[in-house]
Formats: structure tokens, C-alpha cells, sequence
């Protein structure tokens, strides 16, 4: 299973659980929400209101399906944004 913005937050948390941080630095109080079996990482983005590009990517990172965010910031930067 990939992770996708259809993914359901639960079903996130309970696939990967070293996903649990990313949520939390994202300041989403979504682990233990009876609202994430229902939500969608992308219904968790708009009611956050975070980029659900960079959420994605550092959800798959912690996943172990792609490449990392900054480490030090937690903010996503593209090799092309990075290079500028």
C-alpha cells in the first residue's frame, strides 16, 4: 500500500506508526481523534491547513517511501528549490 491523500489517517497511523511524529510536528492532534478513520490526509490538510504536497512527502519519507524532509526545519524542499 502507498500512501496517497485518499489514505485514511487511521489507517496511516496503524501501517506506519513512525508517521505519528509527522503528524504531530505538523501540530494535527489527529492520533487518538475519533475523527481518523473517516478523514482522508487530504480532509486533515484543509482542516490544518497544511500543504498537503509537503505533508505527503514527509508522511512518505517517515514510511520509508521517499525522500526526506529537511531535518532540521521539517519543511519539504525540492532538489530543484534547494538548488536556487
Amino acid at each position: 500500500m502507498r500512501l496517497q491523500t485518499e489514505s485514511l489517517v487511521d489507517d496511516v497511523m496503524r501501517t506506519w506508526p513512525a508517521t505519528i511524529p509527522v503528524f504531530l510536528r505538523y501540530r494535527m492532534k489527529c492520533v487518538g481523534c475519533p475523527i481518523g478513520p473517516f478523514h482522508t490526509i487530504h480532509d486533515a490538510c484543509r482542516e490544518h491547513n497544511a500543504d498537503p504536497v509537503c505533508f505527503l512527502s514527509d508522511l512518505r519519507a517517515a514510511a520509508g517511501q521517499g525522500a526526506p524532509a529537511n531535518s532540521i526545519t521539517g519543511v519539504h524542499v525540492s532538489e530543484d528549490s534547494a538548488n536556487r
